[in-house]
């Protein structure tokens, strides 16, 4: 009696022989990964440091935010605004509308709540203008607005009622008229 194996056969023992070994070497890792202490202090000293990171990063990036909203109101106030009635009501139009635009990109956050900040300094009843942009500018805006304003220091207002803005989807805080 002669046995004749065929090579499809043995080609196939040899291939499942091969995926057991690698499965019985990738469980193996996996456990002994899972149960080494050390490996544990590794992941949790790495989740630390890359929370640090992130947290140094915000912390500058926060601190380039109010480096640059200084910068963006002093060069406001030293470019002036109008005085005549015609004139105000024209350039509140235009800085209106150009926030509106800039609001819609996250990158131009700044610069949108520097439109609405101009406008805000024109408007002559700057109290309402605020609780009109606590119901329709994003809340992200909305407090680099308040900074602005908050810098500024000469806008006679009684504070930001602290809503929501649109992002939230409601309206919000109280400012009394």
């Amino acid at each position: 009696m002669s046995f004749s194996v065929r090579p499809a056969t043995i080609a196939l023992a040899t291939l499942g022989a091969l995926t057991t070994g690698f499965l019985a070497y990738a469980a193996y890792f996996d456990h002994k990964r899972r149960t080494d202490p050390e490996f544990r202090k590794n992941l949790k000293r790495e989740s630390r440091r890359i929370a640090r990171v992130t947290r140094e990063e915000a912390e500058a990036q926060g601190a380039n935010q109010k480096r640059r909203i200084r910068e963006v109101v002093t060069e406001a106030q030293e470019e002036g605004f109008p005085t005549h009635v015609e004139e105000k009501e024209s350039y509140f139009m235009n800085e209106v509308g150009r926030g509106e635009v800039l609001c819609q990109n996250e990158k131009t956050h700044v610069d949108a709540a520097l439109c609405f900040f101009k406008a805000l300094k024109v408007y002559p009843q700057p109290g309402d203008l605020i609780t009109i942009y606590d119901k329709t500018v994003p809340k992200k805006v909305l407090d680099i607005i308040a900074e602005m304003v908050a810098f500024d220091g000469s806008i006679p207002v009684g504070g930001f009622g602290g809503g929501q803005g649109s992002d939230a989807g409601g309206s919000t805080g109280a400012v009394d008229d």
